[in-house]
This record gives structure tokens, C-alpha cells and sequence, in this order.
């Protein structure tokens, strides 16, 4: 049995009290009645009236807490140790309150620490990434008076709990979205994730948020993810992910997926996005250029991933036509689709463009895959979406120990080799930059890559000897045919080593030959974002000359080299790469070259 020495009561105490006390410490009541010398009966009527189980543990700790503070205050002959005991007792009772406090309707942590409001008030206008009602107030407006009407479609849905795209590019999508989240976070204290195919095409989204809360606020966002600050809500943050699934795990949130026809490994990743707004108060957006019939995203896109394993009786029918969609719908399935391709977004206000330019610049098939909302048939495309996708990596994270893409000198000294397709009448002039295998068999990484409209022959070698100024070029193609005459005559000034590649049917033939072997082979990477750079490639095939006699390769337009100037231009680095070379053992690429 305990005894009173292990209790912090004195004899003169209610015995009443003393009992519960004795209660609380786990005394069995048998051992309080002999220990008191109160019948046991007395102490059961207590303990019913007084419900001594009903109290919470904060309830019971305080009691006790007050009940020793008392006998302390009435000795009459306190010691140090007396004084010093009075004084934590005092503290904790203190601390009770507050925790009693931050419990209420209402309660919050500056209840349980004093020193958060102190330490706010004393940051006021200088606390990292904060927002004013005014400043809200101000982005909201500004926002609203610069939509064009697509985009006020998209505002006014914004509530949605699920949206899907369909879009031209250059339209403004990314542009709009990261500025309805940056508002929808600061209205609600909801949490924003930007999804893309990698992460560097994730921090669009991050940049024009910044651009546009510096230009209207004079605030300087910072921090990766950002965290923003109101008065109103609990901080909210905004994440940029890339499509590793790996990595895009374990957050929650409004999401929004940017060119989501255009990742590899769509329904893996899309459980994992879906996972971050599974919660019912969470919106996903996800838009995007159309990519192929073939992407794993397309069912998404039409309901028949809805109907999978559905009774026949249980399926949707899902018109997705741009007569249909035109005008966004909430479909049966609960997902709100909107197609708004280049001529729509003319009639909603976007003067941006010039269409007679348009279509002089794209070949059919490309006008109609990336300004018309087309989805691609790659079945006759030498490199389909499939092939493709497999040299999809996202550079920032896999890279990252050799690349720094923001430096003076993304590539350090070590070499790199240039390609160049210039601009024919009609065409864009395609510019890669591309770090040669450091190992026989090793990968071809393209690091930069870049297009060119409406430049004279000397502006394109200025542009050339740019990257030549940023890297250690040891290597620059560059096809000779027409045009890219002159800018090879230039380029050699500066860079006397530059091959010219002249084009015939066996050159062509050679060039893609090799991309293919070099693409199978898993030894071509660039980073996911660049959907262009995949819609280059997958634009190539095989066609019939103008006597119809012979096969050669182009990419739909009517002149002999045909369009996809990036994908020529990676092919240029692709074929300095020796026969064989892949194949060499006991050798660095710089013996072999």
C-alpha cells in the first residue's frame, strides 16, 4: 500500500480533497479508507458525486497543482526550496490556462506562446512573402482587367473540382493559372502545386508569379517552394514539382498539371497527383497541348478511362469534338473541358498573333497539332511519342551535379557540340547545344536548344557565336543548303573548324539512320518540358521525292529538307559521332575524335 510520504499533502488538507487526490494517484479505494480512516462507503458517495472519473487529465493536474500551492502558501515557516516550488507551481498553473485558451472556439498558437504575436508584431511589413488585404485586393483586380475571354471562362470555373484543357500554345495558359493560384492561395490559405514534365518547366510558373507580384505589389517573392504569408489565413505554400513521381509524393493541395498529354508514365504519376487533392476541398486543373492518339493520357481525355471495367449499362458517352467543347461543359463524368484553340483564342480577344504568318511558318500538320488542338497520328513517324518519351528526363534533377543552366557557364569547360538548321523561306532556324557522350556508348544530353524567326543570315551567326562565348564549343554543324551558306561563311570567321553539312537523299538517309540508333539505344536525353523538341522528331517521315521516284525524309512542307529544325539540328551533333564509336572499348571519346 502507498503511504502519505509519497503524496504532496499535508494532514490538515479537506479530507474530501485529500481522498481524490489520493484517487487520482492510483490508490486503490480500500487503501484510501484504511489510510484515512473513512468508511468505505463514505468515499464511494464522493467519488459518484463528484464524478472524480470525469475529469480530464488537464482538470486533475491542475486541482492538484492548486491543492499543493496552497498547502505551500499556509506554512508558516517556508524554506528556499519552499519559495522556489511556489514560483514553477505558480508558472504551470499560468501554462494550463493558456493551453485551457488555445482549446476554445477561436484558440490559436499565440494562446500557447505569447511570444509568436510578439515577434509578429514586431516583423510587421518586413515578414517574409506577407500579403496586405491591399495587396490582395490589388492582384485580384489587376488580374480581372487583363483576361481575355477564355481565360474569364476559366476564372469563373475556377471552383471546379476537376478541370481539363485542351489548348493551343502560346495562349496564355501557364501564364493565367500560376496567377489564379497565387490568388486562390491568398484568399483561402489553400496550398498550390504546379506539376509539369520537369521541373525546370514547373518554375514557369514560378517566375511569372514573381514577375507579376514584384510588378504590382513591389513585393519580392523568395524561397523554394514559396511560402506566403496573410493576416487571415494559416500560411499557404506553393510547390513546383516535376513529373518524378518519387519525388512529387506527399503533399496536398490545388494542383495544377501543365501538359500533362506530353509525360511519360501519365496514369503512375496521375495517382500520385490525384492523391494530393483527394480531400473534397482541393481543386485539379490539368491542360495542355494535344501530344498523340497513342499517350497514356488520352482516355483521361475522352471518359473511356472512366468506362474501363464499367458495365456496358454504367458507361459514358462523352462528346469531346471541338463543336462540342468549343464552349466549356461540365461532362457526365464531372470533369469541366474546355478546347480553345488558335482561332478561338482570336475571337476571345487575343490579337497576339498573326494567322496569314501562322501558316506560313508551320507546315499543315503542325498548324493543326500545335495551334488547332490536333492530336497526332505518329503511326508513320519515324520517332513516335512512344520513342520519344523515353529520352524525356528532367535535366534539373538529373543533371545537377555537372549542368547549372542559370550560370555564366552552365557546362563548366568541358566541350559541347552545336547543331544548326538555318531558316529557309518560311521556316524557323533550329539551334542546339548538346554534351557529347564522355564514355563510348554513353548519352548525348541536350542542354540548350533554341528557334529562330524572321533573322537575316548574320543575325543567325551572331546567335551562334553567343553560345560559343558560354560554352567550350569543339564541335558546330550546320547545313549548308540555301541560306545556310552565308551563315556558314560567317560562323567559320569566328569558329574556322565548322562543318558544312551539304543535304542530298544519302546525307538525310545517313543522319537518320543514326538519330534512330542513337534514340533506341537509350542515348539521346533532353529535358521533358521541351515538348517542341519531341513534336520535332515525332513530325519526321519517310516520303516520296517530287518525280515520285525515291524515298527521302521531310516533315510535311514541299521544299526538299522539309521543317522539324530542331530535330535536324540535334541530328547534325547526332552524325559527327563516329561509326562504331558506341561500340569502341578501352577508349575516351577524345582518343576516338
Amino acid at each position: 500500500m502507498k503511504t502519505l510520504a509519497a503524496t504532496t499533502y499535508t494532514p490538515d488538507l479537506e479530507p474530501r480533497r485529500l481522498a481524490r487526490a489520493l484517487y487520482w494517484q492510483q490508490w486503490r479505494m480500500t487503501s484510501i479508507a484504511q489510510h484515512l480512516g473513512i468508511p468505505i462507503a463514505t468515499l464511494s458517495t464522493w467519488k459518484r458525486r463528484d464524478a472524480w472519473d470525469e475529469f480530464t487529465p488537464i482538470q486533475r493536474v491542475e486541482e492538484t497543482l492548486e491543492t499543493r500551492l496552497q498547502a505551500l502558501i499556509c506554512k508558516e515557516q517556508k524554506s528556499g526550496h519552499d519559495f522556489k516550488e511556489i514560483d514553477l507551481l505558480g508558472r504551470q498553473i499560468e501554462r494550463l490556462a493558456r493551453v485551457r485558451r488555445y482549446g476554445q472556439p477561436g484558440g490559436h498558437e499565440g494562446d500557447l506562446n505569447p511570444n509568436i504575436d510578439k515577434r509578429r508584431e514586431g516583423r510587421g511589413k518586413t515578414r517574409k512573402n506577407h500579403f496586405t488585404p491591399e495587396m490582395i485586393a490589388a492582384l485580384r483586380e489587376n488580374l480581372q482587367a487583363c483576361l481575355f475571354d477564355y481565360q474569364k471562362a476559366w476564372w469563373e470555373s475556377k471552383d471546379q473540382r476537376t478541370r481539363m484543357i485542351l489548348k493551343s500554345r502560346q495562349i496564355g495558359a501557364t501564364w493565367y493559372f500560376a496567377r489564379e493560384a497565387l490568388v486562390d492561395a491568398l484568399e483561402t490559405g489553400r496550398n498550390q502545386i504546379f506539376l509539369s514534365a520537369s521541373k525546370a518547366q514547373a518554375h514557369i510558373f514560378k517566375l511569372y508569379i514573381k514577375s507579376w507580384v514584384f510588378e504590382v505589389c513591389g513585393l519580392d517573392l523568395s524561397g523554394d517552394p514559396i511560402v506566403v504569408q496573410t493576416d487571415e489565413f494559416a500560411d499557404a505554400t506553393l510547390y513546383f514539382l516535376g513529373s518524378n513521381a518519387r519525388t512529387a509524393q506527399g503533399y496536398h493541395g490545388n494542383f495544377y498539371f501543365d501538359e500533362f498529354f506530353w509525360v511519360h508514365g501519365f496514369e503512375q504519376l496521375n495517382k500520385v497527383a490525384s492523391g494530393m487533392a483527394i480531400h473534397k476541398k482541393w481543386r485539379k486543373t490539368y491542360f495542355s497541348t494535344p501530344s498523340s492518339l497513342t499517350h497514356e493520357a488520352y482516355p483521361f481525355w475522352t471518359g473511356a478511362r472512366h468506362n474501363k471495367r464499367r458495365a456496358k449499362s454504367d458507361q459514358l458517352k462523352i462528346d469531346v469534338s471541338h463543336s462540342s467543347l468549343q464552349t466549356p461543359m461540365l461532362c457526365a463524368d464531372r470533369v469541366w473541358r474546355h478546347i480553345v484553340n488558335i482561332f478561338d483564342a482570336e475571337a476571345g480577344g487575343c490579337d497576339l498573333f498573326d494567322m496569314e504568318e501562322l501558316r506560313f511558318d508551320y507546315s499543315p500538320d503542325e498548324f493543326e497539332n500545335l495551334l488547332m488542338c490536333k492530336f497526332i497520328d505518329d503511326g508513320e513517324s519515324l520517332f513516335p511519342l512512344a520513342t520519344m518519351m523515353k529520352c524525356m528526363v528532367d535535366s534539373w534533377v538529373d543533371w545537377s551535379e555537372d549542368f547549372k543552366p542559370h550560370t555564366k557557364r552552365p557546362y563548366g569547360d568541358r566541350p559541347v557540340w552545336v547543331g544548326y538548321d538555318p531558316a529557309d523561306t518560311g521556316d524557323s532556324a533550329g539551334l542546339v547545344v548538346a554534351a557529347p557522350p564522355k564514355t563510348p556508348g554513353g548519352k548525348f544530353r541536350i542542354l540548350e536548344k533554341h528557334q529562330f524567326r524572321s533573322l537575316d543570315y548574320a543575325e543567325q551567326a551572331a546567335q551562334i557565336e553567343e553560345i560559343t562565348k558560354r560554352y567550350t564549343v569543339s564541335y558546330i554543324g550546320i547545313d549548308v543548303t540555301g541560306l545556310g551558306n552565308a551563315v556558314y561563311q560567317l560562323v567559320r570567321l569566328f569558329f574556322p573548324a565548322a562543318e558544312a553539312i551539304k543535304y542530298d537523299m544519302d546525307v538525310k538517309a545517313n543522319m537518320v539512320f543514326k538519330a534512330l540508333d542513337v534514340i533506341k539505344k537509350g542515348r539521346l536525353e533532353f529535358d521533358a518540358g521541351w515538348t517542341d523538341m519531341a513534336a520535332s522528331f515525332m513530325a519526321i517521315r519517310k516520303q516520296l521525292t517530287a518525280s515520285g521516284k525515291y524515298a527521302t525524309y521531310g516533315a510535311g512542307r514541299s521544299h526538299e529538307i522539309g521543317h522539324a529544325d530542331l530535330a535536324w539540328a540535334c541530328m547534325h551533333i547526332l552524325q559527327h559521332e563516329p561509326l562504331g564509336a558506341d561500340r569502341s572499348e578501352g577508349k575516351s571519346m577524345m582518343e576516338i575524335f
